[in-house]
């Protein structure tokens, strides 16, 4: 929920169909991406999370429609990648933006994403943030809702 968006203008939202992205890929690239090969960050201080899932496939699913899509361009810059998994993920990075949709949210506006479809992010805030009093920038609240453990549901 947008409770104030960036005032110097910056910050639109971005909404990517991730199954529709994998759906244009190559049946290679697709291939690629359903192997464990590929990491992103690293767990700091969490406990009762459980074990750190890596290496992962970004696709877990055979079919394009289906499955978990685990991805963001960060990857790229953070495993240790050989160049076809590279390459297929970066096949990946390009239709996801090929086929996003970005606008910004007024304050009030809600958006409630199906995050086993759609990936979500956020273009950069405006230049000159350090000039707007903490309490006049951007401020989005966040909440995740999970099906019950056991439950393979999507929440």
């Amino acid at each position: 929920m947008c409770v104030r968006p960036d005032p110097l203008g910056g910050g639109p939202s971005i909404l990517s169909d991730a199954h529709a992205a994998v759906a244009r890929l190559s049946e290679d690239s697709r291939a690629l991406l359903a192997e464990l090969a590929y990491h992103y960050g690293t767990f700091f201080d969490l406990f009762g999370v459980g074990e750190e899932y890596k290496p992962f496939p970004i696709l877990d699913g055979s079919d394009p429609g289906e499955g978990f899509i685990r991805f963001t361009a960060k990857m790229l810059e953070r495993s240790e990648l050989g160049q076809a998994h590279t390459d297929a993920a970066r096949e990946l990075a390009e239709e996801l933006v090929r086929g996003q949709v970005s606008f910004m949210l007024q304050p009030g506006d809600y958006l409630i994403v199906n995050q086993r479809r759609f990936l979500h992010g956020r273009e950069a805030l405006h230049s000159g943030q350090e000039t707007v009093p903490v309490s006049g920038r951007r401020l989005l609240l966040q909440l995740f809702l999970r099906a019950p453990a056991g439950d393979g549901s999507a929440a």
